[in-house]
């Protein structure tokens, strides 16, 4: 079974920093593009990062590009999400995702076939 399990989030002030991870279980973690998105109250779910199984990366350029560093550990099966300098418009219920997904789509929610259950990440002003 395909398990991806979020952890990380917690309440921050506004500038401050956290590492969200997300440890898969059940995959081939070295061949998977892996995602994290989230979702914030009253809003669709958005892209957020990306990082394909080659190692390239992918970010929403507009709200967290130089912020926000996706990286992987394929030894450790475990993705995650630097987030430096946080705002309080980061506050969202972040989701981990995984799927053989080519670089080019790494930004398409529809391009992966598994999810995390999210973990909440709250900014205070």
């Amino acid at each position: 079974q395909v398990q991806l399990v979020e952890s990380g989030g917690r309440l921050v002030q506004a500038g401050g920093s956290l590492r969200l991870s997300c440890a898969a279980s059940g995959v081939t973690f070295a061949s998977y593009g892996m995602g994290w998105f989230r979702q914030a109250p009253g809003k669709e779910r958005e892209f957020v990062a990306a990082i394909h199984w080659s190692g390239s990366t992918t970010y929403d350029a507009d709200s967290v590009k130089g912020r926000l560093t996706i990286s992987r550990d394929n030894a450790k099966n475990t993705v995650y999400l630097q987030m430096n300098s946080l705002k309080p418009d980061d506050t969202a219920v972040y989701y981990c995702a995984a799927g053989f997904v080519p670089q080019s789509k790494l930004g398409n929610a529809y391009e992966y076939a598994y999810w995390g259950q999210g973990t909440q990440v709250t900014v205070s002003s």
